[in-house]
């Protein structure tokens, strides 16, 4: 094996050529597509969600701190579970009234897809706490049956 002499200038070059890789990489529409999600709007309500698979059911749990449940639309198509609501200002205060102001107030959409095939007739949803929970059952042909198998 032969020995070879450091060259800090060399490894300067490499990580260069690394960089711009890396940077000519994240200018590919083709390949940033598929590493950056959807781009949000600063203000932009989106609640934080759960997804649950039970056996018999797929469980929603969607966080909605100051949604008022008169505030709050669920919609379901064959294939997505679209949560639709607002978050209203408690009082109308004016801009110099107030010292901070961090909280997001207006309208929210989230769509979830669905991983199987639900049972719409049976969906039910309870909203507590500031969290709404949609139980989605699933249709018997989707169930996971299990299947005793001996061993000889």
């Amino acid at each position: 094996m032969a020995v070879v002499k450091w060259n800090p200038i060399r490894e300067l070059e490499d990580m260069r050529k690394d960089l711009n890789k890396l940077f000519e990489e994240f200018a590919d529409p083709d390949i940033r597509g598929r590493f950056q999600s959807k781009r949000v709007e600063p203000g932009t309500i989106i609640p934080h969600v759960d997804m649950l698979d039970r056996k018999a059911e797929i469980v929603v749990r969607a966080e909605l701190p100051g949604v008022e449940k008169d505030n709050i639309d669920l919609t379901m198509t064959k294939e997505a579970l679209t949560i639709k609501g607002e978050v209203k200002k408690d009082e109308e205060l004016q801009k110099e009234d107030y010292y901070l102001s961090e909280r997001r107030y207006g309208s929210f959409s989230r769509t979830l897809p669905l991983p199987v095939e639900i049972d719409s007739s049976k969906v039910k949803a309870h909203f507590r706490n500031g969290v709404l929970e949609i139980v989605l059952p699933k249709k018997e042909d989707v169930k996971p049956q299990e299947i005793k198998v001996d061993i000889n």
